[in-house]
């Protein structure tokens, strides 16, 4: 069950304590590291969702799981005030919403690139200043993947835009423009 209302004021909050009492970073390397753990593991995240388990039983899983990483007591109160609320089974979500909020809070913008082969850091560094360019006032976090059926060439998405410069694009709007029959009267 998404709420991403939900999600973005409890991660809101958090970021604002955060920011009260100047552990910023640390409550960001909580949030991934939490955001890790809930997709990383499936068996975590669904006694996250489960109804049957009782919110104390969840509380010392959570606790038993994060005993070997040094997470900060704010966290550790957000956490134990999630599970009191009974929503631990949004904190998947509010870790994602506390990132982007982090991400906006010091102008770090995701850039995601696909390529259809793995290139060299001279490439990547390259087009990391290109994009760097267009958005001056904003750090690039520039993402990686690389996806075989491109067959060649790159799909680039910054925000909400996508840019799309693959050969498998090109070779799908031929393929459109020679199937296309709308130049065949209607009988």
């Amino acid at each position: 069950m998404q709420n991403p209302r939900l999600a973005t004021r409890y991660a809101k909050s958090l970021l604002d304590l955060a920011v009260e009492r100047n552990s910023v970073e640390s409550s960001l390397k909580d949030m991934q590291l939490l955001n890790s753990i809930c997709s990383q593991s499936r068996d975590f995240a669904i006694m996250l969702h489960s109804p049957i388990i009782p919110g104390d039983k969840k509380l010392s899983v959570i606790n038993l799981v994060l005993k070997n990483y040094p997470v900060s007591e704010l966290t550790h109160t957000f956490i134990n005030l999630l599970v009191t609320k009974g929503r631990e089974l949004n904190l998947p979500e509010i870790a994602e919403a506390f990132i982007a909020q982090y991400n906006e809070l010091k102008n770090i913008r995701t850039v995601n690139l696909t390529t259809a082969v793995a290139m060299d850091a001279d490439i990547k560094k390259s087009i990391e200043t290109k994009i760097s360019g267009y958005m001056p006032n904003d750090t690039i976090d520039l993402k990686v993947n690389i996806d075989e059926s491109l067959i060649g060439g790159f799909v680039l998405e910054v925000e909400n835009r996508l840019y799309d410069a693959s050969i498998k694009k090109s070779l799908n709007d031929i393929r459109s423009k020679i199937i296309d029959t709308s130049y065949v009267s209607k009988i």
